[in-house]
């Protein structure tokens, strides 16, 4: 038997498949979400979210240091707000004095070298848990637009390197970027959640903040997750509002929409590896029906192949360590 090209050449010895590989993986590729909380010495386990935790500023100071010297370089910031805090306004978004104003200036002190990134949405300042405010049954757009773009402000102003509007309201984005301008935060950026989709993967997120819907669900504003050209176009405007990095979300369902966006935009495509799809890895793990780091590598490799820069992973240290050995 005479072949011309025998293709299993290349995959002969750990040393060529590492010289020939495609995609690789870089700590530096990695967004890693954290959840703060007030107090002081907070570091609760999120019970559908084996070994993720919610953290006090204290121990998320300490975090952020431990992600860069892995050579993680951004973070995503979330905060757990008190009920009592909580109302159909968005008022303790726009605190200067909240939690996450403290939380973006305790980190850019302690550690100015970290990217910031902070969620901009109301859900987990809502009373009723949904991304914006409430009138009767619907969710309204253009009031909620107001707060997002002054809740971006207040992050700027605090210190904030990126935000990144998760919110989904039409028009977001050139709302916040002009209120940005307008103040004069000219180098703040926007990571629009621009092809956000309705899914069940996002349930054990919501545990950690308190932020699951009161009444209905998120379809209204979330995209239907049976289309895909709606993806392009809900980018598109993204891009040309002035979204500087674009996102899907969630990851590992949606590696079709990841690779469509990629073809379609000039900007950097970042992909967020969700709670649940964290959350079935870490359970299939337990059970003994798969090996956790070859899964976390495989399904970070997946994202970043089917065209992902940037993938915020709750998976991001523990991907790092094996990374670097």
């Amino acid at each position: 038997m005479h072949l011309i090209r025998r293709n299993r050449i290349l995959r002969q010895t750990p040393a060529i498949r590492a010289m020939v590989a495609e995609t690789i993986l870089r700590p530096a590729d990695f967004i890693a979400p954290l959840f703060i909380t007030e107090g002081t010495g907070v570091r609760e386990e999120i019970s559908s979210m084996q070994g993720y935790y919610r953290m006090s500023i204290d121990n998320t100071l300490q975090e952020v240091k431990e992600l860069w010297s892995l050579g993680i370089k951004s973070v995503l910031l979330f905060i757990k707000c008190s009920d009592e805090l909580k109302d159909n306004k968005g008022t303790e978004a726009l605190n200067p004095k909240g939690l996450m104003q403290r939380s973006i200036r305790a980190i850019k002190s302690a550690h100015p070298e970290m990217i910031v990134m902070t969620d901009v949405a109301l859900d987990p300042f809502s009373t009723y848990g949904h991304d914006g405010i409430v009138d009767g049954n619907e969710i309204v757009n253009d009031p909620t637009v107001e707060v997002l773009a002054k809740m971006s402000v207040s992050h700027a102003q605090a210190g904030a390197d990126f935000v990144a509007p998760s919110d989904m309201m039409d028009g977001r984005i050139l709302a916040i970027r002009e209120a940005l301008e307008n103040d004069g935060y000219t180098r703040t950026g926007i990571m629009a959640y621009s092809a956000k989709y309705a899914s069940c993967f996002y349930g054990p997120f919501r545990d950690a903040l308190d932020s699951a819907p009161g009444f209905g669900d998120k379809k209204t504003y979330q995209m239907d997750y049976a289309n895909r050209t709606e993806a392009i176009k809900e980018t598109l405007m993204d891009v040309e509002e002035g979204a500087d990095i674009v996102m899907v979300k969630p990851a590992m369902a949606y590696l079709d929409i990841i690779r469509e966006i990629r073809n379609n935009v000039e900007v950097p495509v970042s992909a967020y590896h969700v709670s649940g799809e964290y959350a079935m890895i870490k359970a299939a793990a337990k059970m003994g029906w798969l090996d956790e780091n070859k899964a976390i590598i495989e399904s970070l490799t997946s994202i970043k192949r089917a065209g992902a820069d940037l993938i915020a992973t709750y998976f991001a240290k523990d991907a790092a360590r094996l990374i670097n050995g």
